[in-house]
């Protein structure tokens, strides 16, 4: 209320003046609750599309969290007893093909064989270097069907599409629903998501490859950038003087804090790859590139962190003849240590989320084994979700949407920690 109004209602009557005060009173509390009210709704839509990207992804992922299995009799040739190789590919398609002895035509045993997923022969494979199956025996094992009968068995192919407008015919589709009248189809969790690494067939693509990968990152990153990070903001906010050298290094620390990850990945390229040799692919120049990206930000959370230290403990740690090591050791860093974690915390998630600048670098290749070491190739789990999410197959989508909730999982961990951490250790001055 202006002054103007003050003393226009001051040389109105007694009652007028009540009134119209009442009357602004009421005006304000409106607008008061106009505002929590578009507050409130603001938050509400905020939450609702979130929940609507994350029900949608998860809606979408729920196919890839089960694997359909067709149960086979593998029968090892008798002649293997004498040293002769069994090649356990022909050995799966003779399993099913048993099945289905009316299949006498070429064309009809490579459709009969195509139920089949790839992962079969690798099945048999590790059967028998294990040992399970002897020479003339019989075994029943349960194995991968191919992404198109898995969709069939999940309700995404289904006999009221045109035939023509399917990648499945009739015939198919009957020779299908003959095995599961003999019990011989069962859906159980795809515990291949999570030990196989990448493959060309959606049914047994599996993210190994790709955690093991950002483990390899995620771990570099940490080794490089916080003793760098924590080191820089300790010379900065304790030891260097105000001058205009050190104010042109906290502008270009901030200003480096929001520069695209891109960038950052032209820089590793350049200088990692193209100045210094290193191979592409490898978690070693991944790890560098996040951990260049990720200073900027433990600076400056470090940096926060100590401002945040009372400069009485300073003065008392001096008082008691403690030197400037000491002081910033045994006192300053200790009780920052909180706000510093959760800096690094929160960079690392923000690290293990960047697709870009592993792209540059060459970390979207196809690998179909997890990395033993910093120095061979791999790929991450945001790289992985780029090259399923432009993999043609369909399978590859509901892939694409677990690795997305795998990528969630792992980001909401480090982001909980984070918190839990501040509200544990933190102390309010």
């Amino acid at each position: 209320m202006t002054d103007t109004t003050l003393d226009g209602i001051a040389t109105l009557p007694e009652n007028d003046v009540r009134t119209a005060i009442r009357n602004s009173l009421k005006t304000r509390r409106r607008k008061q609750t106009r505002l929590r009210i578009y507050g409130l709704a603001a938050i509400i839509f905020a939450l609702s599309m979130l929940a609507v990207l994350v029900g949608s992804v998860i809606m979408t992922s729920l196919p890839a969290w089960t694997q359909t299995q067709v149960r086979i009799d593998v029968t090892v040739p008798p002649e293997a007893a004498e040293g002769v190789n069994v090649r356990p590919g022909p050995l799966a398609d003779e399993s099913i093909l048993k099945l289905f002895p009316e299949a006498q035509e070429r064309a009809d045993q490579r459709a009969v064989t195509s139920i089949l997923s790839n992962g079969a022969q690798y099945i048999i494979r590790d059967t028998l270097e294990a040992g399970t199956l002897q020479p003339g025996e019989t075994l029943s094992l349960w194995v991968p069907v191919t992404d198109s009968y898995e969709q069939l068995y999940e309700g995404v192919i289904t006999t009221a599409q045109p035939e023509n407008r399917r990648p499945l015919n009739d015939e198919a589709i009957s020779r299908f629903q003959t095995l599961q009248a003999e019990d011989r189809i069962r859906s159980t969790f795809a515990w291949d998501l999570f030990t196989s690494a990448d493959s060309r067939f959606p049914e047994i693509a599996g993210l190994r490859g790709a955690i093991v990968g950002s483990f390899y990152l995620l771990l570099i990153c940490l080794l490089v950038s916080v003793p760098l990070g924590v080191g820089a903001a300790v010379y900065l906010e304790e030891y260097a003087s105000k001058n205009k050298f050190t104010d042109f290094i906290e502008i270009n620390v901030n200003n480096l804090a929001a520069v695209p990850s891109v960038v950052f990945g032209l820089l590793g390229l350049a200088l990692f790859i193209g100045f210094f040799g290193m191979p592409r692919s490898v978690p070693l120049v991944g790890g560098l590139v996040l951990a260049l990206m990720t200073l900027p930000t433990i600076i400056i959370t470090t940096r926060s962190a100590l401002k945040a230290v009372p400069p009485s403990i300073r003065e008392a740690a001096r008082g008691v003849g403690a030197s400037d090591m000491q002081v910033i050791g045994h006192h300053v860093l200790p009780l920052a240590a909180p706000g510093i974690m959760t800096g690094v915390i929160i960079g690392l998630a923000q690290a293990l989320g960047e697709t870009a600048p592993l792209l540059l670098i060459g970390m979207n290749a196809f690998i179909v084994a997890a990395p033993d070491s910093f120095m061979e190739a791999s790929t991450a789990l945001p790289t992985q979700i780029f090259i399923w999410f432009d993999s043609p197959e369909r399978g590859f989508v509901a892939r694409t949407s677990a690795a997305i909730c795998v990528l969630l999982i792992f980001l909401s961990l480090m982001n909980i920690t984070a918190i839990i951490l501040r509200r544990r250790f933190e102390r309010r001055w």
